[in-house]
């Protein structure tokens, strides 16, 4: 039997639920996941190793809008460098197709293999409404397949991880059996604490701000962790420590928690939040960030 193995990237408009249909399908949660939009800013890889394949799943930001900022241009550059993957997940949500998502569709070459992925079919009431979406659909690319699925609940995730095997090139594995992914601990511990900020904060600010790891040591089973939340103003600042620290504390609690699970050991967590105005501009910063 030959050996498949090949990147499948994911591309989509933002909301489609793309983090989570990663997180479903290596099994674990690598790719953090928001109620809103552009929660992903860097392209998360999630690898999962099955008898005769290996997948290479790589999660970027959902196609973002054309703003100038620094930080804009390089979430562009991500989704390009997703939809140039061995197959592309094109991800819509189903019932709903617009002109978000034509734009994200516009983002895959004409001669790629694409794979229409249709998620959160959990939520359709009235399932045979699926099926005039799913021809419509067909007709706005030649697609491989359109695999109908719920990232929430698992649904047809198996059918999916078919299509994709039949789809990727004969190769050996690139990665070994047990890895998950190509990212560090310093990585995840900043997204998980980037998470809490999306859900603990208002609909505009965790926009303006992101996470440095300062400091990251492991000291036997305890990793010992220093991360600074970046704001643009002071206001800001005042917005994101809260009265009398509670805001700042109650989310650093959450993402140690978190961390502990994903680390599976004691994780000590410290966490200070700093004005860096108009950080999404400053390449130096993004830099720091990991954007470049």
């Amino acid at each position: 039997m030959r050996h498949k193995s090949g990147t499948v990237g994911m591309v989509g408009r933002p909301n489609t639920g793309k983090s989570s249909l990663l997180n479903r399908l290596v099994g674990e949660k690598l790719s953090i996941v928001s109620a809103r939009p552009q929660t992903t800013r860097h392209l998360v890889t999630g690898i999962l190793t099955r008898p005769g394949c290996q997948y290479v799943f790589v999660d970027a930001p959902g196609n973002p809008p054309k703003l100038r900022s620094v930080l804009h241009k390089v979430l562009n550059r991500r989704v390009a460098e997703a939809a140039q993957a061995d197959v592309v997940l094109f991800v819509v949500e189903a019932l709903r197709f617009g002109p978000e998502d034509r734009a994200a569709l516009e983002r895959i070459a004409p001669g790629q293999s694409a794979i229409a992925v249709v998620n959160k079919i959990d939520t359709v009431r009235r399932k045979p409404e699926l099926i005039p979406f799913l021809e419509r659909l067909s007709k706005a690319r030649d697609f491989t397949a359109i695999v109908p699925v719920s990232a929430h609940t698992g649904k047809n995730i198996p059918a999916l991880l078919r299509v994709l095997a039949e789809a990727l090139p004969e190769a050996p594995a690139a990665y070994p059996e047990e890895q998950l992914t190509d990212k560090d601990e310093r990585f995840f511990a900043a997204e998980m604490l980037r998470e809490k900020l999306f859900e603990g904060l208002g609909e505009e600010l965790p926009y303006r701000c992101d996470v440095v790891i300062e400091s990251f040591k492991e000291e036997g089973r305890l990793r010992r962790i220093e991360a600074s939340i970046l704001v643009e103003r002071d206001s800001q600042k005042a917005i994101v420590i809260g009265a009398g620290g509670e805001r700042l504390k109650r989310m650093a609690t959450a993402a140690r928690k978190d961390l502990e699970r994903l680390f599976d050991g004691k994780v000590y967590l410290g966490v200070w939040v700093k004005v860096r105005r108009a950080w999404t501009d400053d390449a130096r910063v993004l830099r720091q960030l990991g954007y470049e």
